[in-house]
């Protein structure tokens, strides 16, 4: 779980937002832009979180990804969001070595994929209004950071620790970046549902937390899932091995593991 560390809210050019809507709560902090253009983005991004849970939510027997896992709907005739995101999800477990996948018992299941990658389009939707100058999108704990809160001051977001509820493990910075993401997989909110694609089976692991830092959501959420998914020793080494990506890992142990370049990214 993460949390966007920022001031209060009494600047006229601040504009905030929370919606409910795929299972959890987005978030939204903007910061500049012409107010009445940031409410039309700010729009156009919730209905584009509600278009993502009607067309990938496996919860809903109308959604498209529901029909595709029946045979009713080829990907062909899906909305071309389900292409897309099942062309990601593919390459995330090339990367990945298999140990992100979509697939479970047969069916393609991209909720691990989506989440990220949604929050991340909302991001993208309202960071392209004129003058906005930092956006902040929080769903469900994973964080997508587009610019700067305030000229000078970054966007920092704490990581909660897993082990000492209401504690934060760290605080990580976007100093310096004009894009960061934060995503944790773990089992301190939902419990052991973090599947090892290997077994179809909840992943047996060291880990009770992993947190990635990257410049895009889509991809943090789902190298923390894989990481988690193949253990302390293990997800260390592969997440060390990606460019443009550090990590925080924590054991049931309460032995804390980094990537060599996360100490710049703390603060």
């Amino acid at each position: 779980m993460t949390d966007t560390v920022a001031e209060p809210a009494s600047a006229p050019d601040v504009a905030r937002h929370a919606e409910e809507v795929m299972g959890t709560v987005f978030s939204f902090d903007v910061r500049g832009g012409e107010p009445a253009a940031v409410r039309e983005a700010l729009a156009e991004a919730v209905a584009g979180l509600h278009r993502a849970d009607a067309v990938f939510s496996t919860y809903r027997e109308d959604s498209d990804v529901s029909r595709l896992a029946r045979g009713e709907l080829s990907v062909e005739w899906c909305a071309p969001e389900v292409a897309e995101v099942l062309e990601l999800a593919a390459e995330a477990e090339r990367v990945s070595e298999g140990w992100f996948s979509t697939r479970y018992q047969g069916s393609p299941d991209p909720t691990g994929i989506v989440k990220g990658w949604a929050a991340e389009r909302a991001a993208r939707t309202v960071g392209k209004v004129e003058g906005v100058h930092g956006v902040s999108v929080n769903g469900g704990g994973d964080v997508q950071l587009l610019g700067a809160p305030e000229p000078r001051r970054a966007w920092r977001v704490g990581v909660a620790d897993p082990l000492r509820p209401g504690g934060l493990a760290a605080v990580i910075s976007a100093a310096g970046t004009e894009e960061l993401a934060v995503a944790t997989s773990g089992t301190a909110e939902r419990g052991a549902h973090i599947m090892d694609p290997r077994t179809g089976r909840p992943a047996v692991t060291d880990l009770v937390a992993v947190t990635v830092v990257g410049p895009r959501l889509t991809w943090a959420d789902c190298w923390a899932t894989a990481a988690f998914a193949m253990g302390s020793r293990a997800g260390l080494a592969w997440l060390e091995s990606l460019p443009d990506v550090e990590a925080l890992l924590i054991t049931a142990g309460d032995e804390v593991r980094c990537t060599d370049g996360l100490a710049a990214r703390l603060g």
